[in-house]
């Protein structure tokens, strides 16, 4: 009877340690929170902007510690995953953070043919994802996720972005009504490119912009001269493009080989927005691109900000040094900021609310912080608020206040020029410049 009651009691203690792991409750002094940060370190994807999204979340999360950790007492132990720009890499990548090394978190995430599947298969096992970066709708819609968040605008919020831009300065710089823009949409044919597209589709339509060609591709086409070609026979003021690299290198240098010409070059994000890889392959011709993004935190008028968010962003830039110490502030990618912000919001804002009002950082406390998410314009580094849209909702976990800027390479560095919220040129040239050699004359 007595070694009944021996093994019953140990049975007891065993429970109660695992319903302690298991809720990761935050009631020790010290208490570390591991979270593991998956991006593409190698690949295609890389260059494209992971790599620079990985960089700022390992800064703010090696700034934080150094400040104590969150609430000043929690150290967070980052474990990193390798993505490798393929699908089954990072499922697998996701399944050892999750259930081996047991991080608490699993954030980052930049290909959205990666978080589609991704999100579902953590969800289920009832894990909190955090996604700064990979933004196709169809990440979230429709799908009624519980522990999956988005801070990042969503796909929709480009195309949509973008179409207005052009519209918003067709009269001025085309000489046209909106109605008489000719434009092209060209995409990769996933997730991502696939959902921006559709919403330049739908913006252009509702305009009544005549769509001369719409079509999409594969990243890993080896040769895209038929479209090209297509392209020169619609002869259109615009081209909306969304890729991802090399596959954007290689339509540039196919489309100047067989005289391609526009007016207007936009892309939407990713190899659009990594303005020194652009430089190399094509050197001054990307003067007068547009690409849409997230605002960038450096480019944001910080009058615009809370007063302690512009010392954040100098931190940021400061510390980016590390990795490209001569680059000029105008031209640091803003997946930098993507990384850097939305994890901050995360280690500010999330992870404090879950530990000091809902007991610990296990998914569900963290899940019921994040729908309490309340952060006003200005709140946060890239000028936007953050709230969560609520389980039920369509689009459930994304920020209904997240916003997308169109930036354009003027005297060969970004500048914000929409929307006039984050505009830094109020009359910015839009047009390709009279040297380029994509300009239709």
């Amino acid at each position: 009877m007595k070694t009944l009651r021996i093994v019953l009691a140990l049975a007891l203690v065993a429970a109660v340690a695992f319903v302690a792991t298991g809720s990761r409750r935050a009631d020790a002094q010290g208490q570390t929170i591991k979270i593991g940060i998956l991006y593409d370190h190698s690949g295609p994807f890389s260059a494209a902007g992971s790599l620079n999204c990985y960089r700022g979340a390992k800064m703010i999360i090696d700034y934080v510690n150094e400040k104590g950790g969150v609430l000043g007492k929690y150290k967070i132990v980052q474990v990193d995953g390798d993505s490798q720009s393929k699908t089954e890499a990072a499922i697998n990548e996701a399944e050892r953070l999750l259930n081996v090394e047991k991080v608490d978190i699993l954030a980052g995430i930049y290909s959205s043919a990666h978080a589609v599947p991704l999100a579902e298969k953590v969800d289920r096992q009832k894990k909190f994802l955090w996604i700064t970066t990979a933004i196709a709708d169809a990440v979230l819609k429709d799908r009624n996720l519980q522990y999956t968040f988005r801070p990042q605008p969503n796909g929709s919020l480009f195309g949509e972005a973008t179409v207005k831009y052009v519209a918003h300065h067709a009269q001025d710089k085309l000489k046209k009504a909106a109605k008489d823009v000719r434009v092209a949409i060209i995409y990769e044919d996933g997730p991502y490119g696939t959902g921006v597209a559709a919403a330049n589709e739908s913006e252009a339509k509702k305009l009544g912009m005549q769509i001369v060609l719409k079509e999409g591709f594969s990243v890993q086409a080896p040769d895209l001269s038929s479209l090209v070609t297509k392209l020169r026979a619609g002869r259109p003021d615009v081209i909306f493009h969304t890729g991802y690299n090399p596959d954007i290198a290689l339509f540039l240098r196919q489309a100047k080989e067989q005289g391609l010409r526009t007016k207007i070059y936009i892309g939407h994000g990713a190899g659009h927005s990594q303005l020194n890889k652009l430089k190399e392959t094509i050197g001054n011709e990307v003067e007068g691109f547009n690409t849409t993004d997230p605002p960038a935190s450096q480019l944001v008028d910080p009058k615009k900000l809370k007063p302690e968010l512009a010392a954040l962003t100098q931190e940021m830039l400061k510390r980016y040094k590390a990795f490209e110490p001569n680059i000029p502030a105008g031209q640091v990618a803003p997946h930098v900021s993507m990384g850097f912000n939305n994890m901050w919001i995360l280690l500010n804002d999330v992870l404090p609310r879950a530990i000091q009002k809902h007991g610990g950082f296990g998914p569900e406390a963290l899940a019921k912080a994040a729908r309490e998410t309340d952060i006003p314009e200005g709140g946060t580094m890239q000028g936007y608020g953050v709230k969560f849209h609520p389980a039920g909702h369509p689009m459930a976990g994304q920020n209904m206040k997240a916003i997308a800027a169109v930036f354009q390479v003027v005297d060969g560095e970004f500048k914000h020029v929409y929307p006039p919220v984050v505009a830094s040129m109020a009359n910015p040239p839009v047009l390709l410049p009279a040297a380029s050699p994509y300009l239709a004359r």
